[in-house]
This record gives structure tokens, C-alpha cells and sequence, in this order.
């Protein structure tokens, strides 16, 4: 599902939007031929999950925990973070206001605008 506008549920919403972006990302960057993106997600049978896991040459690259409001942050991030070795792990909030930062300068989980992180993909 791409029409993020047709559903109901706030946070699936949410999600699908950030998805959406996501996918763009992952795809231009893999047709620019700056090396082979994938995009997944994380669960373990802990139930702890994170909501996306860009992989870059078959490696964890960036994690992404999707909120609309909630700016504590999720202990799952940090766990996946260590258990893949992840350079960056962010819990992009849809409803923060845009932040003139460069997301990427920080290796420890943060939580930061959706609107600034997505304005650093493509």
C-alpha cells in the first residue's frame, strides 16, 4: 500500500508515509550506483521491533523507529542498534517541527523531525 491518505489509523499512516519515503530513498540511491540499498524491518521474538532497517551493501546501515508525536525514546532502537551494528538509529517524529541539523552527525540513537531526516535521503 503506497496511498498513505487513505488510512485511518494515525500511526499506520504514519508509517506507511515514512515507507514511502524510504523506499524513494533506497531506490535512487541503489539506480545512482552508490552501492545496493534494501529496506526491511526488525522484530525479534522478543516482540521488540524496529519499524525500518536500511541496509547498504548487505550490511545495517541506518535504523528508523516511526512516531507521529511520541518523542521518548524507544529502548529498541538502542538494542538493534548493538546487536547489528547499525551507524545510525533515529525516531523520526512526523508532528516536530523542521530542525536545520544534520541528522547523520550522530552515531547514538536520537529522536529527530521526520521533516529534517527525510529532507537528508534524496
Amino acid at each position: 500500500m503506497r496511498d498513505w491518505s487513505r488510512l485511518d489509523d494515525e500511526e499506520a499512516r504514519a508509517e506507511t508515509f515514512a515507507a514511502c519515503h524510504l523506499l524513494k530513498a533506497v531506490e535512487g540511491w541503489t539506480d545512482m550506483g552508490l552501492g545496493e540499498f534494501e529496506l526491511r524491518y526488525l522484530r525479534d521474538k522478543l516482540k521488540r521491533k524496529v519499524d525500518f532497517l536500511v541496509v547498504r551493501d548487505r550490511k545495517p546501515w541506518i535504523l528508523i523507529e516511526i512516531k507521529k508525536a511520541e518523542t521518548s525514546l524507544s529502548p529498541a532502537l538502542a538494542h538493534f542498534q548493538n546487536e547489528t551494528g547499525a551507524a545510525h538509529a533515529f525516531q523520526a517524529v512526523l508532528d516536530m517541527p523542521f530542525v536545520k541539523a544534520d541528522c547523520f552527525k550522530t552515531d547514538t540513537p536520537t529522536v529527530v523531525p521526520a521533516k529534517t531526516l527525510f529532507s537528508q535521503l534524496l
